[in-house]
């Protein structure tokens, strides 16, 4: 099926993409606002905010930006919508995106979490402008923070037969168990094109009359800092959620195969804290955080680290002056 010509936005030349931001998000004010601050100054023309437990004062103030269009989904919200609010955040988030697609203003809209953060030495729009006619969607692949408060990201590390190598050498206790070396997705998320017809647009792909990430290309130029685990107090503060109705929930698959001897993410830490309490998992969050020397010696080593120095602070300032 021939796809619709996506739709024009921009600047009347028509010499840049725009692009954009969807996200559902419940943080604390400060967090939302350095979020939001961030994209826009990385060059968002526009940002789609869904407040999953609303507060008035962050909710004026977001709607005050004129970039950013903002919606509080109480129980008016999913009223005015004529739908059941989800019990899983995950269907909450599924449903806003796809309501954000349906009406962006924008060429490119990315899904991503409030806790992700693009980065490109290259300007998106630029990076967009260089896709081929034909593609529908774009991947950014995550790169995940380290716990110190230093700027340092562990890479991604691309499937493929060395991975698995690589992540024992880097992580030699829980590495076995853990996709990627990564606390949480590998899986990255996706710029996806508008104006097409027919999309459901998920957490990590989007679907085009049940196709899943159609005329998809990789952007080798971008990364998506995820500050999963930055620090432990933040980490163990979600752990209990997250192992309930989160990243670790029971229902997701193991990060490496049953017959290799993988085990969910959920079984690994309900495993770790079970026969070792709280000191297991922080031995589990120091070791995939390379809070060691020689843990972040290995990582140089393997050509790993990645300095990101996002200024999330300053962008605040110049984006919420108040």
């Amino acid at each position: 099926m021939p796809r619709p010509a996506p739709r024009v936005t921009n600047s009347p030349m028509n010499t840049s993409p725009t692009w954009g931001v969807v996200a559902t998000v419940k943080a604390p004010e400060h967090e939302i606002l350095r979020f939001a601050a961030w994209h826009l100054e990385l060059g968002a023309h526009r940002l789609f905010l869904y407040l999953d437990d609303p507060d008035p004062a962050v909710f004026a103030r977001l709607k005050a930006h004129p970039r950013i269009r903002v919606f509080a989904c109480d129980d008016s919200y999913w009223q005015r919508r004529k739908l059941s609010r989800p019990v899983k955040h995950q269907a909450r988030q599924t449903m806003n995106a796809r309501h954000a697609y349906n009406r962006a203003d924008v060429d490119w809209l990315a899904h991503i979490d409030v806790d992700e953060f693009i980065w490109s030495e290259t300007p998106i729009a630029a990076v967009l402008s260089g896709l081929p006619d034909d593609t529908l969607c774009a991947r950014m692949r995550p790169i995940e923070a380290l716990a110190g408060g230093d700027a340092l990201y562990k890479a991604f590390i691309p499937g493929g037969p060395a991975r698995d190598g690589i992540v024992r050498r880097l992580y030699p206790t829980f590495g076995a168990f853990v996709k990627g070396g990564f606390m949480s997705h590998v899986a990255g998320k996706v710029f996806a094109r508008t104006g097409m017809e027919k999309v459901d647009f998920r957490i990590h792909n989007i679907f085009r009359n049940k196709e899943m990430n159609p005329h998809q290309v990789e952007l080798d130029m971008v990364d998506l800092c995820h500050r999963h685990g930055a620090d432990w107090d933040h980490w163990i503060a979600a752990y209990r959620y997250r192992i309930a109705q989160g990243s670790y929930r029971p229902d997701l698959a193991p990060n490496v195969p049953r017959e290799a001897g993988g085990l969910s993410m959920h079984e690994l830490l309900s495993g770790i804290e079970e026969e070792q309490g709280e000191d297991g998992l922080r031995a589990f969050f120091d070791e995939l955080n390379a809070c060691a020397p020689e843990g972040r010696a290995r990582l140089r080593a393997e050509g790993m680290l990645k300095h990101r120095p996002l200024d999330l602070d300053g962008a605040m300032q110049k984006q919420f002056p108040k």
